[in-house]
């Protein structure tokens, strides 16, 4: 099989304008996701996604590749999306991977190709057991709900039912896609479950995508303000 990765990254972010450009540990933040990304075995080309001219010219000067995209795009999905349309290789999976997580584990970029074995698997994504009870309130870590077959049934914000007999999985936000699907699930228009909850993956359960998850034992460690940088850059 033939992946390629994409970073989808954009200047402009709510929470933290400029983020993929800001210093972590001395090295810029979209560098350090591409540097981990590149440790990967299994991407046959990774590029960063961009519509900001500055993202773009940063990226070339530390020898990465990187594509101007249209400021037009609501979701890093629609982002990879155009990328691919313009792309003359054959392609057998997209790999779409968040900009702001520096330290992603390379071998989630392996587990979750390898959910394509299974030939009939159109969209992957990861999942991690939570240890800790106070992420489970926490809005900003999305959670994953799947059935015996591993395909997801729900994403949400905040499990408000809380068992002891239950496991429960946060979501790592990594997603991976046969480009037929990818085209499609671009078309797609926003569903009611998806604006509620801001996760764009709702709109695929909504209109009966599958979606098989992946368990990985790797955490994901995601840069949402200023605090998590100073927080990092104290270790």
């Amino acid at each position: 099989m033939k992946a390629i990765g994409i970073i989808p990254s954009r200047y402009a972010s709510t929470r933290l304008p400029g983020k993929p450009l800001l210093d972590i540990l001395g090295k810029s933040m979209i560098q350090r996701v591409y540097e981990q990304c590149k440790k990967s075995k299994s991407l046959s080309k990774l590029i960063v996604a961009t519509d900001d001219k500055r993202i773009h010219a940063h990226v070339l000067s530390f020898g990465g590749e990187a594509v101007m995209t249209s400021k037009a795009h609501e979701t890093g999905t629609e982002r990879c999306n155009e990328v691919v349309q313009n792309f003359n290789e054959h392609i057998d999976i997209i790999i779409n991977i968040q900009g702001d997580e520096p330290f992603i584990n390379p071998l989630q970029i392996e587990e979750i190709i390898s959910l394509f074995n299974n030939s009939e698997v159109q969209i992957g994504t990861l999942a991690k057991k939570i240890d800790d009870i106070k992420i489970l309130s926490d809005q900003n870590t999305p959670k994953v709900i799947f059935d015996k077959k591993q395909n997801a049934i729900n994403f949400c914000r905040k499990i408000s039912k809380i068992s002891n007999e239950d496991i429960y999985y946060k979501h790592i936000g990594i997603y991976a896609y046969k480009k037929n699907i990818l085209e499609e699930i671009c078309r797609l228009p926003k569903s009611q479950k998806e604006i509620q909850e801001q996760l764009e993956q709702l709109r695929w359960l909504d209109n009966n995508c599958k979606i098989k998850v992946g368990i990985t034992h790797f955490d994901s460690l995601s840069i949402d303000t200023a605090n998590d940088i100073e927080k990092i850059n104290k270790k």
